[in-house]
């Protein structure tokens, strides 16, 4: 069964806004990254004022819970609205339900990037439903998820 969680998006403060919850809540963020640590992408270098801001961030609030987050930059920032920085985060047990999530939800929607293999080891896609609320769907193979730590 998929678990469902939310995923934060600032406008710059994503590293101040997460010190502030883990002061509230407690906790060590399993995972940090800037945009500058990303690895180089054909034809997409991280402008200089971006590569400082979070790429991604979590911070598990409890067995079953996680807040995660990242800023906005580069063609991304144009659309950043405050009241609607977020999304709802799917993380899938299996690829086929991450597709068959994803598939679902997405009907009728705007997909924002397509479910893919990423650098980070997962399989992942972005989209805005048709009621307009933002949603990701993640699969982390267990197998390569071995390969980056």
């Amino acid at each position: 069964m998929a678990s469902v969680n939310v995923y934060l998006t600032f406008n710059g403060n994503c590293k101040e806004a997460f010190d502030f919850y883990k002061s509230v809540f407690g906790g060590e963020y399993p995972y940090i990254g800037t945009f500058g640590e990303m690895p180089p992408m054909e034809g997409k270098e991280t402008p200089e004022g971006d590569k400082d801001k979070i790429m991604h961030v979590s911070l598990p609030i409890s067995k079953e819970t996680i807040l995660m987050g990242s800023d906005t930059g580069g063609e991304w920032a144009s659309h950043f609205k405050a009241g609607n920085n977020f999304s709802i985060s799917v993380n899938a047990e299996s690829k086929e339900e991450a597709d068959k999530l994803f598939s679902g939800l997405s009907a009728g929607g705007q997909v924002t990037m397509p479910m893919a293999d990423t650098f980070w080891g997962a399989y992942f896609g972005m989209f805005t439903d048709k009621f307009e609320i933002n949603w990701m769907v993640n699969y982390d193979d267990p197998a390569k998820m071995q390969q980056h730590p």
